[in-house]
């Protein structure tokens, strides 16, 4: 059976949203203190600056992928509705809690003050593994319908 249009733009969505997670959070976010004359300051504001534009993008995926649930509900069953709530969640509790309190960490680290150790950057790690490790399962869900 032929894919809809619909599950279609919900798999390049997916697909192209894992590639950008792994290549800035499990690529980038690292490599970048590696090179020649980056400081961590200069380091940290890069990460801040990309950091936020790929938030900012995978809101754009989200919304394509959840207006597509919404759209045909055909599309998807129980289960992978509860991976797509699971990103959902990980992505507001990463734009409301987890960037900001990785910012205001950041800021006082690029001004000199003293940082207190945190949790904060793991709670992150694990967040965008699962997250990852969800949009995989809805589009290998996908590809077998």
């Amino acid at each position: 059976m032929p894919l809809q249009i619909e599950q279609s733009i919900a798999l390049i969505c997916l697909f192209i949203w894992i590639g950008f997670v792994c290549s800035i959070s499990f690529l980038e976010a690292w490599l970048k203190f590696r090179a020649p004359g980056v400081t961590v300051a200069i380091g940290l504001g890069i990460g801040r600056l990309v950091f936020h534009a790929l938030n900012k993008v995978e809101w754009v995926f989200a919304l394509a992928v959840t207006g597509t649930v919404l759209w045909n509900s055909t599309t998807f069953i129980a289960w992978p509705n509860a991976f797509l709530l699971l990103v959902l969640m990980i992505l507001v509790a990463q734009t409301g809690w987890l960037l900001p309190r990785l910012d205001a960490r950041a800021d006082l680290r690029i001004s000199g003050k003293p940082v207190t150790d945190s949790n904060t950057h793991i709670y992150f790690v694990v967040a965008e593994i699962l997250k990852v490790v969800s949009l995989f399962i809805i589009g290998i869900h996908l590809i077998k319908r």
